[in-house]
């Protein structure tokens, strides 16, 4: 299988359970929910993201041919070298929507250079076994086929999408990410309330976004 890639690069993970940890990002090229173009986005699923993942034109971005191509690329990235056993490397598939190209082979090309694996979602597609931290991050409209995992992570408010019909999904944490745009402070303040009312849920803040990293 040959990847599509837009970018890769070494930061701190800024949201959700594993937030300021040191992971590689790798951002696949495509989603399902819109094709990332502007004039496309009033008819998209999710009008809300933020991302470019068109082209493979980013820092580190390519094709690669093979699983081994892309984990050698990952691996490369990760400052301790060789992967310490007592510090296992992570890497971060995001998109996009990754699970559109993540497959079993470049999981297993990521275990055995010592990496643990985590994937950012929407949740549309059903995800491959091996993966080590799924966060699926539902969008209004979109089906809902992936519902178990390691935490979800709902972008909060969205209209016709109530967080308290996602309660009874099996994951281990739940999340409220106030939405970005020029409503941020007054969705952070719901989102506090929201949380507040119902512990289940903690709140989840975009901290790369506050601190300037990448």
């Amino acid at each position: 299988m040959t990847y599509s890639v837009k970018e890769m690069f070494l930061t701190l993970q800024g949201e959700g359970g594993q937030a300021g940890r040191a992971a590689v990002f790798c951002r696949f090229t495509g989603c399902n929910l819109w094709t990332g173009r502007e004039e496309d986005r009033a008819k998209a699923t999710c009008q809300f993201c933020d991302t470019d993942f068109i082209g493979t034109d980013g820092s580190g971005g390519g094709k690669f041919e093979n699983a081994d191509a892309l984990a050698d690329a990952i691996a490369s990235l990760w400052p301790d070298k060789p992967v310490s056993r007592s510090v296992p490397g992570l890497v971060v598939f995001t998109g996009g929507e990754p699970l559109l190209q993540l497959d079993t082979s470049l999981i297993d090309a990521m275990h055995q250079r010592g990496f643990k694996i985590a994937v950012e979602s929407n949740g549309t597609v059903t995800a491959p076994d091996g993966i080590d931290w799924l966060c699926i991050s539902p969008k209004a409209g979109a089906p809902l086929e992936q519902r178990h995992g390691t935490e979800l992570k709902l972008v909060f408010p969205q209209s016709g999408l109530d967080p308290a019909t996602l309660e009874n999904l099996d994951f281990s944490h739940f999340w409220l990410q106030p939405m970005d745009g020029p409503d941020q402070s007054a969705n952070i303040q719901a989102a506090i309330r929201y949380c507040m009312a119902h512990p289940k849920w903690g709140l989840s803040l975009q901290t790369h976004k506050l601190t300037g990293i990448p």
